[in-house]
């Protein structure tokens, strides 16, 4: 082994996904006096790739096709990994688990740690051919990976219910950077005067794509459950899909009667700022989550949290914020209504409290050391 350990992080894709961002934050937080780290992707780059070049880590990519594999894709993993010639092999979600786990066997029996983040297989979001991936690894979770490091507590209850190895699992949950997620005051009337809304307008947000298991029809149900008192109180929605273009969500908060209390902000690249900027911070989520990442941001930031339970969010969210049934829009909607009826020291007492559950628990210096902990042990160093 050389010098410094060489891990080599083997990984789907680079789009903005919470696996995505977190292999940028724990890439960013390796210690490069122990460790070489570089990343591959299967399939082509994305808005993640930068921040790892940035970080000052090399990014390679196959450029695959996502759909239909050939033997010839195989065949350049092998030949990426051979040239590399890594201590480990860090895989990152189903497809690169098993065809990353595979290559890497090839090549000199390289150690080898899967990286699972999921934690529900619906057929009717989760396409056949992944689940038939995740069958696959579950055969093979004795003879590829020497540990697979799931992201939460829900996450390795899944998959040892799946058949996954249960002896070489270990929790390792997504880690935070509390310097880029912090309090900001100045954000508060930043993005108020951004919407139109006088600076005491209380916001309550969500950061979550437009997808099913968000279930943002229950939020909006929730929002129509607000008191009448509550009427300074604005929602703001951020993320893929989230935008006035879509029109099946604009419909629901229309027939609800509250679009003017729904801002639809699309996709943003300045979290920190809006998250500072929030009152509360919500999860709706109904099903699929694993360690939603913007929860832990926003209590970083001082912002408490009312999510549904769901994965790892009550474990997240401890006794800083309020954990609440998914799919029960009168629990969500009440869940707000306590944070916000809070009088301005109860509410700094919180966000304190909240950040300091993030620092404690989820410092991504911390995780780092922890996968640090795994590569050592899979090869066997000191």
């Amino acid at each position: 082994m050389s010098e410094r350990m060489k891990i080599m992080h083997v990984i789907g894709g680079l789009g903005a996904g919470g696996a995505e961002w977190m292999l940028c934050r724990l890439l960013q937080a390796t210690d490069r006096e122990r460790f070489r780290p570089s990343v591959l992707s299967l399939t082509g780059e994305g808005v993640v790739a930068s921040g790892i070049r940035e970080a000052g880590v090399p990014v390679r990519s196959l450029d695959l096709p996502r759909a239909n594999p050939h033997p010839g894709g195989f065949a350049r993993l092998v030949a990426e990994i051979r040239r590399a010639e890594p201590d480990v092999v860090q895989t990152w979600m189903y497809h690169s688990d098993l065809f990353g786990g595979l290559a890497a066997r090839l090549v000199g029996r390289v150690p080898v740690a899967w990286g699972v983040h999921h934690t529900t297989h619906d057929p009717a979001t989760t396409p056949r051919r992944t689940r038939a991936i995740v069958r696959a690894c579950a055969l093979v979770s004795r003879w590829i990976p020497r540990r697979i490091v799931c992201c939460s507590e829900a996450t390795r209850l899944t998959h040892e219910r799946l058949g996954y190895a249960a002896d070489r699992m270990v929790v390792i949950p997504n880690g935070f950077d509390t310097q880029a997620f912090g309090p900001a005051r100045a954000d508060r009337v930043g993005l108020r005067s951004e919407l139109g809304l006088p600076d005491g307008a209380r916001l309550i947000g969500v950061l979550a794509r437009y997808h099913p298991q968000k279930d943002h029809r229950t939020l909006i149900e929730a929002a129509a459950l607000l008191p009448s008192h509550a009427g300074d109180v604005h929602f703001v929605l951020c993320g893929d899909g989230i935008d006035a273009g879509n029109h099946e969500l604009r419909e629901m908060i229309d027939l609800k009667g509250l679009s003017g209390r729904f801002h639809l902000m699309g996709r943003r690249d300045d979290t920190a700022r809006i998250l500072a900027s929030l009152d509360v911070v919500t999860s709706s989520s109904s099903h699929g989550e694993a360690f939603p990442l913007v929860i832990g941001e926003a209590m970083a930031s001082g912002t408490p949290a009312v999510v549904t339970d769901v994965g790892d969010s009550a474990l997240i969210v401890g006794d800083t914020g309020r954990v609440v049934p998914p799919r029960d829009p009168a629990a969500l909607s009440r869940g707000w209504a306590e944070l916000l009826s809070f009088d301005g020291v109860k509410r700094e007492e919180l966000a304190r409290a909240a950040r300091e559950r993030i620092e404690k628990n989820f410092e991504i210096h911390r995780i780092a050391e922890r996968y640090a902990e795994v590569h050592r042990a899979i090869t066997g160093s000191r």
